[in-house]
């Protein structure tokens, strides 16, 4: 294997990260990076060590497990790691990767590091400042919680001081802004429409001339969406070979 999974334990029990650390020592292919002992620690170092993968805690004070992936950018795998096997099938709803239950043993944890090293072992981002459409973003609205990967996202539609994410048939909010997401999405995928929209080209199935020079993208969702004069002008460079 040519690179190793880069992973951080996330629990606020010392022993809990001491015992998984010793567990994980004896997978070659799982370099342990960091412990974090809370969510506000622990978004600290997501953010600026970029793992590939999480092994979180749920019931943790202050924040919760599913409360810290809520405030993330971007969502590396996730293993979620709990006492409370009540929250097994929520837990797989949520669309996690593995879940185990304290004390792990070590033969489940075999089976689980065996499946992430076939799935994520070689195909690390090149370029861990922009999006691609396979990475993921968790989604949170009441009581129901997504990974979405980002080539599932049609549309993004600023709402005040939020944007609704548009996949799969759900429209959920999310607090972040359309300015903020620009930055962060590949602008060759994600294009923004207008002031309130950026749209996935990859899911447009029909584009025509509109008002002032501007055009009127269809999306699959049937959706419809103007591109103002300005961003018309920018999208036709992009698509002129």
């Amino acid at each position: 294997m040519k690179n190793k999974i880069r992973a951080i334990i996330i629990d606020d029990e010392r022993l809990a990260r001491k015992e998984l650390k010793n567990l994980l020592a004896s997978f070659k292919q799982i370099e342990v990076i960091e412990e974090c002992e809370n969510a506000m620690d622990a978004m600290e170092k997501i953010e600026s060590l970029k793992p590939d993968l999480l092994f979180l805690d749920i019931q943790m004070p202050e924040k919760d497990g599913f409360e810290l992936l809520e405030e993330l950018s971007v969502v590396p795998k996730v293993v979620f790691i709990t006492a409370y096997d009540e929250y097994a099938i929520k837990a797989f709803e949520f669309h996690a990767f593995d879940y185990l239950l304290k004390p792990v043993v070590e033969e489940r944890l075999r089976e689980t590091v065996q499946n992430l090293s076939d799935e994520i072992a070689l195909n690390q981002p090149e370029d861990a400042k922009t999006l691609t459409v396979n990475d993921r973003v968790f989604v949170k609205d009441g009581d129901k919680c997504w990974f979405v990967k980002l080539e599932d996202v049609s549309l993004f539609e600023s709402e005040g001081n939020y944007v609704r994410v548009y996949f799969e048939g759900n429209k959920p909010l999310i607090l972040n802004s359309l300015n903020n997401l620009e930055k962060k999405l590949n602008n060759r995928i994600f294009f923004r429409a207008n002031r309130k929209h950026i749209i996935n080209l990859n899911v447009v199935v029909k584009i025509e001339n509109w008002f002032n020079g501007g055009l009127m993208v269809t999306l699959d969702n049937d959706l419809k969406i103007e591109i103002s004069r300005r961003q018309s002008s920018k999208l036709k460079e992009m698509m002129t070979i």
